[in-house]
């Protein structure tokens, strides 16, 4: 290390790569390769090591191998069966170490991998499910709604009747109302609501109320591997805690706002929690989280569906295959309509009209929408 220092300094200074060669009594391309590398770079080879008595039959062996995986394990190929199966059926010349060292290698590559995971404040993951209620005294399916923040396992959930992409949006607002704050990053599966299609490339192309969300709140999406919940485990792992101790036994609630209201109370209950393994209960370390995220925006985000269509000589307006009926003075005159998560509203221009209750379809989030034309 000495003369390769020697050497570097030397050239550095002025003198020539051959001088420097002569001067130290050493070859022009040793020179050359220490001018090259900071520091002595060691042997490279370059090229992959050759086994001419063994890479002529590797295709059999992985092929004996991998049959391998569907019998009894103590009836799978050792090397020295794979050995002598070679030598007999197949004229194998060579020794049997090298068939051992590349078994071993194989079974080394063939080996899981595990990182230990670790969460940076400020960071969240979201995903939607379902559970059995009963509201207003009928039974029926809850799709709830579930924020996480992996670094502290502070969670905020909402339910709604169906699983639609106001539903996904709302929850998210009256999240970050909960928390006061909105998450760096958000991890998400590659539900319908969200993606509109998966690129040949992996690129989402979001949906468009999902985008709108997304920019007004200037959160970095992130997605999981199709089919592959372990991507956001921390969230799947509360769906399931939710479920079990929120949800058992089947919760009776008179609305889904009352239900709602219950459900924030156990996220706040649950911070004084303290999980195994952690010295802090989880609101303590909420407070590094909510100094990682963003601060809220001025305004929430308007939650709802764009649309626009026109009244008929019935005094009809079609939304999503629903017709709802307005007052007849505004009879073929063109409407805006904004689809929410609890009701529909209708405008059209500058005038006003008495608000009407009309029944909604059960493909929505309720039986009963407000409609308002103004």
């Amino acid at each position: 290390m000495e003369l390769y220092l020697k050497v570097r300094v030397a050239c550095d200074g002025g003198m020539s790569q051959r001088e420097a060669a002569r001067h130290f009594g050493i070859s022009r391309d040793t020179v050359r390769k220490m001018m090259a590398y900071s520091v002595p770079p060691g042997y490279r080879r370059q090229a992959p090591v050759r086994r001419p008595k063994l890479d002529a039959f590797i295709a059999v062996i992985d092929r004996w191998l991998d049959a391998d995986r569907a019998v009894p394990r103590k009836q799978r190929h050792t090397a020295k069966r794979v050995f002598d199966r070679l030598r007999d059926e197949h004229g194998f010349a060579g020794g049997y170490t090298i068939i051992k060292d590349y078994m071993r290698k194989r079974d080394l590559r063939g080996q899981e991998m595990f990182v230990p995971l670790a969460h940076p404040a400020g960071h969240a993951q979201a995903d939607l499910g379902e559970a059995v209620v009963v509201i207003g005294g009928v039974e029926q399916k809850a799709h709830f709604f579930v924020l996480d923040l992996p670094h502290s396992d502070a969670c905020y959930v909402r339910a709604y009747p169906a699983a639609v992409a106001e539903a996904w949006v709302d929850g998210h607002i009256h999240a970050f109302a909960f928390f006061g704050a909105v998450p760096q990053s958000i991890v998400y599966d590659n539900d319908r609501c969200l993606v509109a299609k998966i690129l040949p490339d992996g690129t989402r192309k979001r949906a468009t109320l999902f985008s709108g969300f997304l920019s007004h709140y200037l959160i970095r999406d992130r997605y999981g591997r199709p089919g592959k919940g372990n991507d956001k485990g921390s969230v799947e792992g509360l769906v399931g805690y939710v479920r079990r101790n929120f949800m058992v036994p089947i919760p009776h609630f008179a609305s889904w706002d009352e239900f709602n209201l219950w459900l924030e109370e156990q996220c706040r209950k649950r911070q004084g929690d303290r999980l195994r393994g952690e010295s802090e209960t989880i609101g303590e370390r909420l407070l590094r989280d909510l100094v990682a995220m963003r601060p809220l925006p001025a305004s929430p985000f308007d939650a709802c569906d764009h649309a626009s269509g026109r009244v008929t000589s019935q005094a009809l307006v079609r939304y999503r295959t629903n017709d709802y009926s307005v007052p007849v003075a505004y009879g073929h005159q063109d409407v805006w309509i904004r689809g929410y998560v609890g009701e529909v509203v209708i405008g059209c221009g500058g005038g006003s009209l008495p608000v009407i209750r009309a029944a909604m379809s059960a493909r929505r989030l309720s039986s009963i929408h407000c409609i308002t034309c103004r």
